[in-house]
């Protein structure tokens, strides 16, 4: 088979197209013949070094779609759309960046569908992100409330819409005021303007507050969103864009409110139900959601793939087709 191997940590140039023998099986494990996958800035990270445990060299990729090739287990038949994702892909063992793949049964979830391999190529670690944050973390239910920080990134985009599929009122805040539209044309019901603080903005029109909040910017607005919930609300904290991982002081005592709750996402495939993938490229079929593709590679383009998500000039998801 085709594969796409890391040699070593360094530039994109360290990846190389290889002829490498098809994978063999071990118990619990199935073989994948890959038809696409998504890129995800973790393996940028992971080809730069920054990841200590991988060892090199390693075919990489945390995520793939395509259909089963072999199952010694009878779990599944040839030809079965599966998605794979997590659970050590690209990093532990082999993934997604090659012709056929082996996956463990744990991290593999079947679907059905008849979209174009290259949008649902798009979609599982996008999926598991927002649907896990979601649905296993803040367990949001129809007609509550939620609030969005960090409303314009890609995961704030579709995590609006999929709220929205629930039934959920959304509030999305963004940095940039000429953004509020675009925000709305995504089906947020509410826009705030984030300056550092919004919950007061946010009181003006929720006074008890909202049920949910998924905190996409990290510690920098960490506080100020626990403000935001009424008794007995969660925030969840799934993203960092604002970059940084620790707190210099925090008061649990005070910074959460009384009965609040704090709770984080960090996204595992066992996390996740099966039926909400196939719910999710469901809506994406029927147009509820929109996935946002940029661009869509060959697997010989690997390096110019990679190359280009480092440059951050993409506006949507980065997507290899085989």
């Amino acid at each position: 088979m085709k594969a796409a191997v890391t040699t070593q940590a360094g530039e994109p140039k360290v990846i190389q197209i290889q002829d490498k023998p098809i994978p063999s099986l071990k118990d619990g494990w199935v073989l994948i013949k890959v038809k696409a996958f998504g890129l995800n800035r973790s393996e940028m990270f992971t080809r730069q070094g920054h990841s200590p445990d991988v060892q090199f060299p390693r075919i990489q990729g945390i995520e793939c779609v395509g259909e089963i090739e072999k199952d010694s287990s009878g779990t599944y038949k040839k030809g079965q759309k599966v998605a794979a994702l997590m659970g050590g892909m690209g990093r532990n063992f082999d993934g997604g960046y090659a012709e056929y793949a082996a996956i463990p049964l744990t991290i593999i979830f079947p679907f059905e569908s008849d979209l174009p391999w290259a949008t649902l190529g798009a979609i599982p670690e996008m999926f598991q992100t927002v649907s896990g944050s979601l649905n296993q973390a803040l367990e949001v239910q129809k007609g509550e409330t939620l609030l969005i920080r960090g409303g314009t990134s890609s995961i704030g985009m579709l995590a609006c819409q999929l709220a929205k599929h629930y039934g959920l009122t959304v509030i999305a805040t963004t940095r940039n005021a000429d953004k509020e539209q675009h925000l709305k044309d995504n089906g947020a019901d509410h826009v705030l303007i984030d300056d550092g603080e919004v919950s007061s903005k946010l009181k003006a029109i929720f006074p008890d507050g909202v049920d949910k909040v998924l905190e996409l910017i990290g510690i920098a607005s960490l506080k100020d969103s626990l403000k935001c919930i009424r008794p007995k609300g969660t925030v969840c904290m799934t993203g960092i864009l604002g970059g940084k991982w620790t707190m210099k002081e925090f008061t649990p005592m005070g910074d959460i409110p009384s009965m609040g709750r704090l709770t984080v996402y960090m996204g595992e495939a066992g996390n996740l139900d099966k039926a909400l993938l196939q719910d999710f490229i469901d809506a994406v079929a029927n147009g509820s959601i929109n996935i946002v593709i940029d661009k869509v590679f060959k697997l010989d383009d690997i390096v110019q793939a990679h190359t280009y998500m480092e440059s951050n000039q993409s506006k949507g998801k980065l997507v290899v087709e085989i």
